[in-house]
């Protein structure tokens, strides 16, 4: 079986309306968005979508016709180790961003599911049928209380773990949510909390002072990713795990510096940058060191179905962040994954990555398809 063609069919469409006062600034009303196509001479399609909601698509568009499509087509499908091999060149040499080769590793996954008529964490090997997810929100609050709502409203959908956004909370209001949510969801429910590299060393220290004293799950991206120093007293100092990194361009490698200098507890990775075969090595790489790789959510529905087969497949991670409201990032497909009342999210059972993709959406949303 070979690749014969590459094809992006773009999308064009407005996200739902939302309350823009809680919305980070870079979010936008109107997206452009990718489902990359990947054909094969046996007659099998692998799909990926391109783009998460924060950050344009546009760019790896190009990317993936230009740099990634000469180097595949005539190749077989299965040869995603060479691809991983190739990554290094093709970042160094042809300015290739990780964010366009992930899709096209995971729509090779999709290709090689379909082919063995096996969802991918059947193909990786299944480690369990359903994994519990946390409550995650786009959304930041000027006080405590939209925090405790918040945790509130996710305990009753049936989580039982929720990460806390602090965006621009300062440091005393913050302390007064860490305690604040724990003490109205109370001990039975694990809470992590991401100021997503916005600290300084000495704000991370104090804020983890107080994760400490209501005992957090994790401490997510205290500081800045490259910040190997305070990153490594931190951990040091606090009990509570610090989880790195989300934000580092090269997430395998970096992670690796932080296992190799014992500077974390837990590493982070997504299939937005690390496709499924970067990040199952992710895993297994922390796994050897006995920390757990806890997974990020990848900005489409299709990069967070990747997400989940990973998930499905180790042992090592604890969760699956489950991103809301979906709506800033479910589009095209006929369902989106999501969790059950216990806040568990079974494991796809159809080939490939296991999801129904909607060509009716695609088609009256499409705008041009590129090659």
């Amino acid at each position: 079986m070979k690749i014969t063609d590459i094809r992006i069919d773009v999308i064009n469409y407005e996200l739902p309306a939302l309350d823009s006062a809680l919305l980070p600034t870079h979010a936008t009303p109107e997206v452009k968005r990718g489902v990359l196509r990947v054909f094969t001479d046996a007659g099998i399609e692998g799909n990926c979508f391109i783009g998460a909601f924060w950050f344009s698509a546009e760019p790896q568009f190009s990317e993936i016709l230009k740099v990634i499509k000469p180097e595949l087509i005539g190749r077989e499908p299965f040869d995603r180790e060479w691809l991983w091999d190739r990554l290094q060149f093709l970042t160094t040499r042809l300015s290739l961003w990780e964010t366009s080769w992930a899709p096209v590793d995971v729509a090779l996954w999709d290709i090689a599911g379909k082919f063995a008529g096996l969802p991918i964490y059947k193909l990786l090997g299944a480690k369990r049928e359903e994994v519990p997810a946390y409550a995650s929100y786009y959304f930041t609050h000027p006080c405590s209380q939209g925090y405790v709502g918040e945790g509130e409203q996710a305990v009753s959908q049936g989580f039982s773990a929720y990460k806390i956004h602090p965006g621009k909370l300062n440091e005393k209001e913050t302390i007064k949510t860490v305690a604040a949510v724990r003490n109205s969801l109370g001990d039975h429910i694990s809470l992590m909390f991401d100021p997503n590299c916005g600290y300084d060393f000495r704000r991370a220290l104090c804020v983890g002072g107080a994760l400490d004293d209501h005992r957090y799950h994790w401490f997510e991206d205290p500081v800045r990713h490259n910040d190997l120093n305070a990153i490594s007293e931190l951990s040091r100092r606090l009990r509570t795990p610090i989880s790195m990194t989300d934000q580092s361009a090269a997430q395998f490698f970096d992670s690796a510096d932080y296992i190799r200098q014992q500077a974390v507890r837990i590493v982070r990775g997504t299939a937005l940058r690390l496709g499924i075969t970067g990040l199952w090595k992710l895993c297994a790489l922390a796994e050897g060191f006995g920390l757990n790789c806890e997974i990020g959510t990848a900005g489409n529905a299709l990069l967070n179905a990747a997400n989940l087969h990973v998930a499905h497949s180790v042992r090592n991670c604890d969760y699956y962040e489950h991103l809301m409201p979906v709506a800033q990032h479910d589009f095209g497909l006929t369902s989106y994954p999501s969790p059950d009342e216990r806040g568990r999210i079974r494991a796809p059972d159809f080939p490939g990555l296991g999801f129904q993709l909607d060509w009716d959406w695609i088609k009256h949303h499409k705008v041009a398809t590129l090659s």
